[in-house]
């Protein structure tokens, strides 16, 4: 999640680019073969779940699934999916919002606003009500869930660790898609899972390892999702570590609104720009686009079980 400012006056040719750049890119041309979006976050979107969900699917973006952050977000996704058939859940809290409810929050950064610390049982009711969500039959995957060692700091690790470990057993215990949030902590998520047991399915959204983890995460059965990040110039050892993805174990995601692709990186990204990142992706594989579309469409529907 990112926090924005706005910053009043300027001149008239700042504000004329401010509105380009909120401005949403025009829709791709569809997809022939229809896929789904496997990461979005639609309650940061603007416009309605109708609309958002109407555009995705008039390019070919016939699901989606939208994944919950903090428990006021795993609520709403799963409110959401149970109220349309096109959109199906997973709920957790984000690796960030633990340390959050352990320590504190005192600048507010997150959407609940300034909080004061908890502590572990603070963080472990908090759970318990990810695991009664984690239960509903809409609800396909427990996350985004992981490490992240870019935002918090090391005095918020124990509290990520100690919330990575029970999402892994959340999901076990139902039977759940374990999605992973893994930034700059690739070897203590891929130490946690080998030291809980991973759950039977695994998917690491918005993958940011390199060629290397991506040949572990492939002896592992992991699935790796890649985002519209994939086709950012300074992406390479994505776009290697795609190359070296079988493609049974790939999904494509656009963690909307945020990693807008290239051509339009910086504006809004929303489910129906999916074919954009599907397209560089097939180009990287050396695929068709179709055959790219029918093997996303088969994992995401194996991995979410619908």
């Amino acid at each position: 999640m990112a926090k924005t400012t706005s910053t009043p006056g300027g001149s008239g040719k700042a504000s004329g680019a401010q509105k380009e750049k909120d401005a949403p890119p025009p829709p791709p041309e569809p997809l022939r073969v229809p896929v789904a979006d496997s990461h979005t976050h639609l309650d940061m979107q603007p416009g309605t779940v109708e609309e958002a969900l109407a555009k995705a699917a008039s390019v070919g973006v016939t699901t989606v699934v939208q994944v919950g952050c903090d428990l006021a977000g795993s609520r709403w996704a799963a409110e959401t999916a149970a109220a349309h058939g096109s959109v199906w859940a997973t709920v957790a809290l984000h690796p960030n919002e633990a340390p959050r409810i352990v320590l504190g929050d005192p600048d507010g950064w997150s959407r609940q606003g300034a909080r004061q610390p908890g502590g572990d049982a603070a963080l472990d009711a908090a759970l318990d009500q990810i695991a009664a969500l984690a239960a509903l039959p809409q609800v396909r995957g427990v996350g985004e869930t992981g490490l992240d060692y870019f935002r918090t700091g090391p005095d918020g690790m124990a509290a990520q660790e100690r919330s990575f470990r029970r999402h892994i057993a959340i999901a076990k215990e139902h039977g759940k898609a374990l999605v992973i949030h893994d930034r700059e902590a690739h070897d203590d998520v891929l130490r946690v899972l080998a030291e809980e047991g991973a759950p039977d399915t695994v998917v690491f959204h918005c993958y940011s390892g390199d060629a290397a983890m991506a040949k572990i995460c492939a002896e592992r059965g992991y699935y790796m999702s890649f985002a519209g990040n994939v086709t950012f110039k300074n992406a390479q050892p994505l776009r290697d570590a795609l190359a070296v993805a079988p493609l049974d174990l790939v999904l494509v995601e656009t963690d909307a609104p945020f990693l807008t692709p290239v051509p339009y990186r910086g504006r809004p990204n929303a489910p129906y720009l999916i074919p954009l990142t599907l397209r560089a992706m097939a180009e990287v594989k050396g695929v068709p686009e179709d055959t790219l579309a029918t093997a996303v469409a088969a994992n995401t529907a194996r991995v979410f079980g619908y």
